[in-house]
């Protein structure tokens, strides 16, 4: 039975693409965003968008890892938690767009086939020092990712004033 993990999956998909009781989804905050502010960081101490969503797909990437091999290889310090525009730009919106739905596809379909005995199971994580359960960084993504969907809400409005 996989009930805990279709609740995830389910989660994590409604928080990018569909209706949540909180607001609107990553999808529809971010279809409302000219191209041209998404690298705009509105204040100095304030992420872009872009850098945002970089952020997340890093975080993203390090999961699939962990899931694949059981062990993580991110941590805050190393170069790709937060990458600069500069380097965001040269990629370019379109791509940073597909690799956020491919990398969240690519997670949901890691795990979709998973009974719920699976959360309990232990990975390494780098940046907790230690094994945790895999109900750890997947609950754990969910958390990140509305935490920051609220961060792109904040930026957007800063970014109309």
């Amino acid at each position: 039975m996989n009930k805990q993990i279709n609740s995830i999956i389910r989660q994590l998909h409604e928080v990018h693409h569909g209706l949540i009781w909180a607001g609107p989804s990553y999808k529809k905050k971010l279809v409302k965003v000219d191209e041209n502010k998404l690298f705009v960081r509105p204040l100095s101490s304030v992420h872009s968008i872009a850098e945002i969503m970089a952020h997340i797909i890093s975080w993203r990437k390090d999961a699939i890892i962990k899931l694949k091999t059981g062990r993580g290889e991110l941590t805050d310090a190393h170069p790709d938690n937060w990458r600069s525009n500069d380097e965001l730009k040269a990629i370019g919106w379109d791509k940073i767009q597909e690799e956020d739905n491919s990398t969240l596809r690519e997670l949901l379909e890691l795990i979709q086939d998973k009974a719920d005995s699976f959360l309990d199971e232990l990975y390494y994580d780098p940046e907790f020092e230690g094994n945790h359960p895999y109900s750890f960084v997947l609950e754990g993504m969910l958390h990140h990712d509305i935490y920051h969907l609220g961060q792109i809400g904040l930026v957007i409005k800063l970014l109309k004033e």
